[in-house]
């Protein structure tokens, strides 16, 4: 709903301490779960009213060159851009098979992008009946809305998410786990030649909080070897966000070891990179993926 984990930390507290001075009220005629998912979608809409939707770099503008000029480097508050999440956050040991491909396709960068152009109420109903399996009956309670009313916007808003978030494999194929592994031998040894080559002529790339984004090899190709020079020698741990291969990268530190720089989330599209999201946040994005800020000299 919110595009951000933080932000729905703050949101869980929230419907917690509502529902908490609102329960000597509840009375029952509905299901626990149906009452809190109520409070909860009234504190997200409370929310998305108050300071709108995230976005993501690629849908600002047109892409810049791969030497841009430094005044193009502007930044956008962390509140502005849709954040990753954490895998291992929404990964439910009681949750079958089918139900952690559910939950690993919601939090896709591409998903979570295409749901914040809906409707707060559209984006709601489509999360409870999709991803959360509620009947309709139940999310038109909880919208406190009608059958009919709800059965429309999850039409539309499927509409809308066909055009712009085409279905994806939730697991990883063996072709694309050979292909992660040439990525990373390739980033550490600055390879960016073979890096580039693992790439669709698609592949964007983007550094929130920066705005600017890159499209095509070539040009990944001349920042890396230009501006993005700086991360010659990088390090690379391995983690999954965003239903997505993700990395820490850590830059060398002159004084030693190496220090965190970026979450890597990548995006593919059979066995080539058709995205290369690097998230800059790093104070408050690797601790919450269980990373230190520093690695020691090996």
């Amino acid at each position: 709903m919110l595009g951000s984990a933080f932000d729905a930390d703050d949101a869980v507290q929230e419907t917690m301490i509502r529902a908490w001075r609102a329960y000597d009220r509840f009375d029952g005629r509905c299901s626990l779960k149906s009452w809190l998912y109520r409070i909860a979608t009234n504190v997200c809409l409370d929310e998305l009213s108050r300071r709108g939707r995230r976005a993501r770099p690629i849908e600002e503008g047109s892409p810049a060159p791969g030497a841009p000029p430094l005044d193009a480097l502007t930044q956008q508050p962390d509140s502005y851009w849709i954040e990753p999440i954490l895998d291992a956050d929404i990964a439910d040991t009681d949750a079958g098979p089918d139900e952690k491909a559910s939950l690993r396709q919601s939090i896709r960068l591409a998903f979570v992008a295409a749901l914040q152009k809906l409707p707060p109420k559209q984006r709601a109903a489509l999360l409870m009946a999709e991803v959360l399996e509620c009947p309709v009956a139940e999310v038109a309670e909880t919208l406190d809305s009608s059958v009919a009313s709800v059965n429309s916007a999850l039409q539309r808003a499927r509409s809308s998410l066909a055009k712009r978030s085409p279905d994806q494999p939730a697991d990883l194929t063996p072709a694309q786990r050979t292909m992660v592994e040439r990525y990373v031998a390739a980033f550490e040894s600055y390879d960016v030649h073979g890096l580039v080559g693992l790439m669709k002529q698609e592949v964007t790339f983007c550094m929130p909080p920066y705005s600017l984004w890159l499209q095509g090899p070539l040009d990944v190709q001349t920042w890396m070897l230009g501006l993005g020079s700086g991360c010659r020698g990088s390090r690379l741990l391995p983690t999954f966000a965003s239903g997505w291969p993700a990395f820490a990268q850590y830059r060398p530190n002159p004084a030693g070891g190496h220090t965190a720089w970026a979450l890597i989330v990548l995006e593919l599209a059979g066995d080539q990179i058709a995205a290369v999201n690097s998230f800059l946040d790093v104070n408050r994005l690797f601790p919450r993926f269980g990373f230190p800020v520093h690695l020691p000299p090996q």
